[in-house]
């Protein structure tokens, strides 16, 4: 009998982890994603205080990136959706993929201002690869989807896709 109420109490312990874990990655996709969405929807609607479309597209043009409203609508796009998706926990290796390309030409429009320009999109890159590798958790609309897939093959695919479009995109700046 000790061994079965052993057992029981084992099987507690890595429920709780689970749910604790899933409930951490749930957090981890609300919060930044959520401030990433609203950047998106600043860049492409004008809401938040944005400057919408045209004023994103000057901004892309200002730094070097033409057809600048080719990349406004790319850049903030992908913010948006990307985003948006990934605090919903949906599509979550194309949606870390999105976040990621766009977070490393963030970083590197910025990268001479130093870190605390460059920062932020370090650290949502850097997320966006975590969700890749982790998934998105329980607490997603992924869940039990055949498309939820959580393997090696998948997260490096998904990582590989945000930075050879973010090589892309940098390379096609000039």
């Amino acid at each position: 009998m000790p061994k079965a109420a052993g057992s029981a109490t084992a099987e507690l312990a890595v429920d709780a982890r689970g749910a604790t874990l899933d409930a951490g990655l749930l957090l981890l996709r609300v919060v930044p994603f959520g401030i990433l969405t609203v950047h998106g929807a600043q860049k492409l609607f004008g809401v938040f205080g944005g400057k919408g479309l045209e004023g994103t597209a000057a901004g892309f043009s200002r730094m070097g990136y033409e057809p600048a409203l080719f990349f406004a609508v790319l850049g903030g796009g992908a913010e948006f959706a990307g985003g948006l998706l990934l605090l919903l926990g949906l599509f979550t290796p194309l949606a870390a993929a999105m976040a990621l390309g766009v977070m490393i030409n963030a970083a590197a429009a910025v990268v001479g201002k130093g870190l605390d320009a460059a920062g932020h999109p370090i650290v949502l890159g850097v997320l966006a690869a975590v969700l890749a590798i982790t998934g998105p958790g329980r607490y997603a609309l992924d869940q039990g989807r055949p498309w939820n897939r959580t393997t090696r093959a998948v997260a490096l695919a998904s990582i590989g896709v945000g930075v050879l479009s973010a090589v892309a995109a940098l390379l096609a700046k000039g």
